[in-house]
């Protein structure tokens, strides 16, 4: 079964292009790596009536935040855990240009797992 690692982010409103310029590199470098799908995208309907606990309540969303929702797809946990070894040795991974580079989100705020695929349709 297919594996993902999921990813729910809060982003300054403000910070969407440096993020989205950020994701695209993220894309490439995953997917040469063999990753089967890389999704990023910005929340539209965040606050849906139907009870329970919304994404930005989750991440504690402060004002002119956006919550991003990101995922990557996998053939297994496995496959999962070669290509993000390999993913972390890339070189545009450790540019000298990023290294003290500010994330355009809050990364302490991030909500982060994988997930075993259960139902593919």
């Amino acid at each position: 079964m297919k594996y993902v690692d999921g990813f729910v982010i809060p982003v300054p409103k403000e910070n969407l292009p440096a993020y989205r310029e950020m994701a695209k590199m993220g894309g490439e470098v995953w997917k040469k790596h063999g990753a089967l799908e890389y999704i990023e995208s910005v929340g539209d309907d965040l606050n849906p009536d139907l009870g329970g606990i919304t994404f930005p309540q989750i991440i504690k969303a402060e004002p002119g935040e956006t919550v991003v929702f990101s995922f990557i797809v996998f053939k297994s946990r496995a496959h999962r855990d070669e290509v993000n070894a390999k993913v972390m040795k890339d070189p545009m991974m450790n540019d000298p240009k990023y290294k003290d580079k500010t994330m355009p989100f809050d990364v302490k705020r991030m909500a982060y797992g994988g997930f075993e695929v259960i139902v593919e349709a």
